[in-house]
C-alpha cells in the first residue's frame, strides 16, 4: 500500500531532476556559446555516461531459449500434468521422460513410509535437473492429507482457531512438503460455505468471506519459501452442496452475488502471492452455462477483475468423465476445451492403466496439436503457456520465492 504524500513526493523529486537536468544543458550551451564546433574534448568523452545495458532475468531467459528448441508437440506435452501410481522412481522418471509432461502429481499410492524414502523417490523421478517437472500433491490436512506424518490440523480444526493457527500449521506442512521434494501444494482451499451439509465444508477455512479472506492469506503467506501455493476450487465449490467428483454442481447465484461471497478468500490469496489458481467443474449457470474449468468468461474474469496473471490449473479433468455426463465423455475433447478456455495446464489423475479409461497421454497430446492445427487453440496461446510453465519450473532450481 502506497503511503499518504508518496505520490506528491515523487512528482516533486521528478520535477527537482527535470530542472537540475535543464539547468545542465542550459549552463552546457553557454559554456559553449562562441566556440565553434569541433572534436569533442577527452574531458567530455571522460565524464560522458554509458548507455545501461538492460538486465535480463536469468530465469527468463532460460525458458525462452529452451522454448526456441521445442517442437509444437513437446510445449504441448509441458502443459500436462499426469499420476502414474507406483513408488519406483525410476520408473515415474521415464514416465515423465517418455511423455515429456510438465508436472506430476502424487497421490496416495506414490507416498512411500518414511519421508527419507519420498525424498528418493521425487529425487529419482526428475531427468532434468535444470528443469524439474513440478511435482505437485493435495496436502490440505484434515480430510485431504497424503502425508501420514503431516500430524497438523487442517481446516475443519483451523477455521475456528485463531487466524496464527492457520498460518503456524501450513509452514509446517510446507516444510515437510519442501523436505521431501514436493514443490507445488493443492493445499488451500479457498472456497466458502457454512452449510454443514455441504461437500467441501469441512474443508474451509472460514465460513464468512472475511474469515476465510484471512485464513487464506495465512494459508499463502505461511507457504512462501518453501512451496507453490495453490488456491482452489475457482470460482468457488461452496456455493452448492454437491460433489464435484460425482456431478457438476450447479449454482444459479449472479455475478454480483459472486463476488460479495466467495471472490473475497481468492482476492486474498492472490494478493498475498499465490503462485497456481485451480479451476473447479462448477456451474455458475447465471454467469456462464460450461463449467468455471471449461469456461472462458470465467478465465477473463479472474485476469481482468480480480487481475491474476499467474498459472492456471483444472481439477483432475477424470472428475468430468466420471459424472457419466454424455457431453464430458471424450477425455481429448475436453483437454482441447479447458486449454481453449484459458487453462495454463491441465491436471489428469490417470489411474494404472489409462487407456481402460480412454485416457492416453498420447492421444490427449495429439487432439491439442490437432486443434492447434485447426486454428481452435492458437500457437501464440501454446507458446505463452508453455512459457509461463518453463519459468515456473526453472524458479525450483533456485530457491522457492
Amino acid at each position: 500500500m502506497r503511503q499518504p504524500g508518496t505520490r506528491v513526493r515523487t512528482r516533486a523529486t521528478t520535477i527537482v531532476a527535470i530542472a537540475a537536468a535543464v539547468l545542465v544543458a542550459v549552463s552546457g550551451c553557454a559554456a559553449g556559446a562562441g566556440r565553434s564546433a569541433g572534436p569533442t574534448s577527452a574531458s567530455a568523452t571522460a565524464t560522458a555516461t554509458p548507455t545501461p545495458t538492460p538486465t535480463v532475468d536469468p530465469v527468463t531467459a532460460f525458458a525462452q531459449e529452451r522454448l526456441r528448441t521445442m517442437t509444437l508437440r513437446q510445449k504441448v506435452a509441458s502443459l500436462l500434468m499426469l499420476h502414474q501410481p507406483g513408488l519406483d522412481g525410476a520408473a515415474l522418471r521415464s514416465f515423465v521422460a517418455r511423455y515429456g509432461v510438465g508436472g506430476m502429481i502424487l497421490m496416495g499410492d506414490n507416498i512411500p513410509p518414511t519421508p527419507a524414502a519420498l525424498k528418493a523417490l521425487t529425487t529419482a523421478m526428475v531427468p532434468d535437473a535444470a528443469l524439474p517437472p513440478l511435482i505437485a500433491t493435495d496436502e490440505e490436512g484434515g480430510d485431504v492429507t497424503r502425508l501420514p506424518w503431516d500430524t497438523g490440523p487442517g481446516a475443519d480444526t483451523l477455521k475456528s482457531a485463531p487466524v496464527a493457527a492457520t498460518q503456524a500449521a501450513f509452514a509446517r506442512r510446507a516444510t515437510l512438503l519442501r523436505q521431501t521434494g514436493i514443490t507445488v501444494n493443492f493445499g488451500t482451499v479457498a472456497d466458502v460455505t457454512a452449510d454443514p451439509s455441504s461437500f467441501i465444508f469441512d474443508r474451509v477455512l472460514g465460513t464468512t468471506p472475511p474469515d476465510a479472506a484471512a485464513r487464506v492469506s495465512a494459508s499463502v503467506g505461511a507457504e512462501h519459501g518453501a512451496v507453490l501455493s495453490t488456491l482452489k476450487h475457482f470460482p468457488g465449490h461452496g456455493e452448492t452442496d454437491a460433489d464435484s467428483h460425482l456431478t457438476v454442481p450447479t449454482t444459479p447465484i449472479t455475478q454480483a452475488q459472486w463476488q460479495g461471497r466467495d471472490a473475497p478468500s481468492f482476492v486474498a490469496g492472490i494478493s498475498t502471492g499465490a503462485e497456481l489458481v485451480m479451476f473447479g467443474h462448477l456451474v455458475y449457470s447465471a454467469v456462464d452455462a460450461a463449467p468455471a474449468s471449461l469456461s472462458p468468461t470465467w478465465h477473463r474474469i479472474l485476469r481482468d477483475q480480480l487481475g491474476y496473471s499467474g498459472v492456471t490449473i483444472t481439477d483432475d479433468m477424470r472428475m468430468l468423465q466420471d459424472t457419466g455426463l454424455p457431453a464430458y465423455q471424450d477425455s481429448a475433447e475436453n483437454a482441447v476445451r479447458a486449454l481453449a478456455a484459458g487453462n495454463t495446464m491441465l491436471l489428469f489423475v490417470l489411474p494404472a492403466d489409462p487407456a481402460a479409461q480412454r485416457m492416453d497421454p498420447d492421444a490427449l497430446i495429439d487432439a491439442i496439436v490437432a486443434a492447434v492445427g485447426s486454428g481452435r487453440i492458437s500457437a501464440a496461446q501454446i507458446d505463452s503457456d508453455a512459457l509461463k510453465l518453463l519459468e515456473l519450473r526453472r524458479s525450483l532450481v533456485a530457491p522457492v520465492r
